[in-house]
Order: C-alpha cells, then sequence, then structure tokens
C-alpha cells in the first residue's frame, strides 16, 4: 500500500521510511499489508489469554500487533533481498574471469618508470587516464602503478619547498626517484630501515572476477593490471588493467533483461545501508559525514582534504548547500593543461578557477541522482569508467545529501 502524509495542506513523505515512485512519477511511502484472515472470537479470547510474550499479552490489541508487524517487513524484507543479491552475484562474479574484460579491441598503455614527472603528468592528461601501469624496463616487469593521488603528493611536496613551481623541477624528477622517495618516507614513519618491497598486486586472465574485485576493495586500489605470465614465470605481457567500473559494467550487462534476479538492484538508493551523507540526512551508511567545498576555498586546501581524508571526490557548493560541481583527485591532471601548475601557486589558486581550468568536455563528470532513483540506475552510471561517483541531490533545491561511490557500491553487493 502506496501512502502520504498532509501536513499544513502540503502533501509530504516520510523520508526515512520505505519510498517508491509510482506509475505517473509521484513519490510515495509504502508498506506491505498482509490480508486479513477471519478468526472466530472464541480462538481470540483463548489466545489472549493463553500466550504471553516478553511479558504482556501478544493479542490483547490485534492492531497494535498488526501495526508492527507492518513497519517490521519492509526492513525484514530488505535484509532478505540484500542477502539474497549477495549469494546470487558472488556466484556470477566466481564463475566470471578477469579475461572477460578485455576488450575485442582496444590500447593498453603502461609508463616506464624512467620518465620524467612532467612528461608522465601530460600523458595522463592526454589520455584521460587516472591510473597507469609502471613498467620497469631494467627488470623487464611491471613495477607498480601510477595514480592520481602520486601527482597530488608530488605537486604538495614540492610547494613546500618552491611554492611556486617550474618545468625544470617537475622534469628533473623521474617516476622511479618519487616512487623510491615515497617509500623512504613511509619506511621513517613506520620504523623501518628502508623502503618496504612490496609485491605488485596484479591479477591473471584466468583469476575470477570475485578475487579481482575483493583485491581492489581490500587493498582500497583503484586497478590492478592483468597480466599473462611465460610458462617459466621469466616474463610477462600487459593484457588489461582491471578497475572496479569495469567489472560493475560486466555485471550490468548479464543482469540487464533479468533484474528480478537482483532484487536489491530495484530499491530506491536512499533505503539502502550505503553512501556517505550529510548531518540532515542522518549518515544513515557510515560514521563518515559528507565534506563539501566552496567555490572561494583554496585548491591547496581541497588536495590536502583529499589525501588526509583518504576520499576521492568533494562536490563543490554554493551559500545555499546547492551542488555547483565537484572536483576528484583525478581532476589534478588538469593542471597539466598549458602548464597551468606554473602559472599558479596551489595555495593561491581558489576552486572557482580550478572549475575553469577543467575540459568543457568532462563537465559531464557531475552526475547526479536523488535518493528515490534505484540502485540499478546508480550502477550503470558508474559503469562508465570516466564516472567513479554519482552525487544524491534534493531534485527542487540541489542541495547536496549525499555522495555514492564504486567502492560504497561494491560493499553493498559483495558484503
Amino acid at each position: 500500500m502506496q501512502y502520504k502524509f498532509l501536513v499544513d495542506g502540503i502533501w509530504q513523505v516520510d523520508q526515512d521510511q520505505l519510498c517508491v515512485q509510482d506509475e505517473y512519477g509521484a513519490i510515495n511511502n509504502l508498506v506491505f499489508v498482509k490480508e486479513s484472515v477471519s478468526m472466530p472470537s472464541t480462538l481470540i479470547r483463548e489466545d489472549a489469554q493463553s500466550k504471553l510474550v516478553s511479558g504482556f499479552t501478544s493479542s490483547t490489541h490485534l492492531e497494535a500487533s498488526s501495526s508492527s508487524e507492518s513497519q517490521l517487513k519492509p526492513v525484514m524484507q530488505l535484509n532478505n533481498e540484500i542477502d539474497v543479491s549477495r549469494h546470487r552475484l558472488l556466484m556470477f562474479l566466481s564463475s566470471s574471469q578477469a579475461y572477460e574484460l578485455i576488450p575485442n579491441s582496444g590500447k593498453v598503455f603502461a609508463l616506464d618508470t624512467e620518465v620524467a614527472v612532467k612528461q608522465a603528468f601530460h600523458i595522463m592528461y592526454e589520455q584521460r587516464l587516472a591510473v597507469m601501469p609502471l613498467w620497469d624496463g631494467q627488470n623487464a616487469m611491471i613495477s607498480g602503478m601510477l595514480t592520481a593521488a602520486d601527482f597530488i603528493l608530488i605537486l604538495l611536496k614540492l610547494q613546500e619547498s618552491h611554492p611556486m613551481l617550474t618545468h625544470d623541477e617537475l622534469e628533473m624528477h623521474t617516476i622511479s626517484a618519487w616512487k623510491y622517495g615515497k617509500f623512504q618516507l613511509q619506511a621513517e614513519v613506520s620504523g623501518a630501515m628502508i623502503p618496504p618491497n612490496r609485491r605488485v598486486l596484479q591479477a591473471g586472465p584466468d583469476e575470477s572476477l570475485k578475487d579481482v574485485a575483493l583485491t581492489l576493495l581490500q587493498n582500497k586500489i583503484s586497478a590492478v593490471p592483468v597480466l599473462h605470465s611465460s610458462e617459466d614465470g621469466s616474463s610477462s605481457q600487459l593484457l588489461h588493467t582491471a578497475c572496479l567500473a569495469g567489472i560493475l559494467n560486466h555485471i550490468c550487462r548479464h543482469f540487464r533483461h533479468s533484474l528480478e534476479y537482483l532484487p536489491i538492484v530495484q530499491q530506491p538508493v536512499g533505503n539502502l545501508p550505503f553512501g556517505t551523507w550529510t548531518r540532515e540526512v542522518g549518515g544513515r551508511a557510515s560514521s563518515r559525514v559528507l565534506l563539501t567545498l566552496h567555490s572561494g576555498d583554496l585548491l591547496s586546501s581541497a588536495l590536502k582534504l583529499l589525501i588526509e581524508g583518504e576520499i576521492s571526490s568533494i562536490p563543490i557548493v554554493d551559500d545555499n548547500g546547492a551542488l555547483i560541481n565537484v572536483y576528484s583527485r583525478s581532476d589534478i591532471t588538469s593542471l597539466a593543461r598549458g602548464n597551468v601548475y606554473a602559472r599558479f601557486r596551489l595555495d593561491q589558486m581558489i576552486m572557482t578557477q580550478v572549475l575553469q581550468v577543467l575540459d568543457e568536455a568532462s563537465r559531464d563528470r557531475c552526475r547526479t541522482c536523488t535518493r528515490f532513483d534505484s540502485l540499478y540506475r546508480i550502477m550503470e552510471v558508474l559503469s562508465d569508467p570516466t564516472v567513479r561517483r554519482v552525487v544524491v541531490i534534493d531534485p527542487n533545491s540541489r542541495h547536496v545529501e549525499g555522495i555514492i561511490t564504486l567502492r560504497d557500491v561494491f560493499n553493498l553487493l559483495l558484503g
């Protein structure tokens, strides 16, 4: 049964209860009501006298009992849908292999570790990539990954000693030198004597997509190289770079015409325990509260917030809390456009200037939804590798209510 509340002459819904969109596009609350069954009055009296639950009569007030059941049933049904969907999805991913993510045709990029940071910066910007595998030519192997977070750390580190960056400073530092210095700093913090010799996380073409997804989630990384190794293990070939968006796209293509098999995906996202939300909405899914920026905030503050807060993006809002845009880690490469990093100081550049630098073609990266959109719609949006999060807004005021990332979706689906 669908219903609304009439408050001061205005029809409203309870946002904290289950909501659905009817055939006319209106949003209503939803409650599951069981068909009433007539019972002889004698049985009702006997039941009221004999059955006690937790110290009170369970059937003395039939109306109250029925009301409690109608409130608990949606919660129980939602939990059951989550469990059923997780089980079926894990079975599907366990039977799928990493090689199924490899397109029929396309390019695979890798950066030589001896390339200068400046050149790597420009390559990632031109190719619109947020992460690239690193090729160690001396040892003939993939030795790691270069990410947008690395560039943020590089720029912040260089700015500490040279507020205005120059071409020469970025040209002097190679990727391998940066990675070594980064490990050395981590070693000093952890008390180790030498930089840690970390094993490069990777996947084989026959590895299950379940294992690939869990590797990405558990290690808090955005991508892993898919490598085909020779029989003697002496060499390997880079086949693909696997990421959560590719796995999600594989899921959407398989279940597109059988959504009932995964009942959770038809639920409104506002009913599900995932994502990061503003205090007004209640932070219903996690202890983290959504952080936002204003257009006058400094770029250096935004970059530090991304790194120190271990978050991938921050919504930019106006004075009324309405969404203007989103700034993410991957947007750092836009500073390579016209060598902006050499013309501005990070601690003097405000977000309005930063947004002006971003390409017109990349403005659609700010994708939005409402709490009433289905999980499957969000999954389809996030299956695009250029989209890594969806901002939840109020459809009328555009006030930011929350944000849902790729990682949030997979944590929910895989439990």
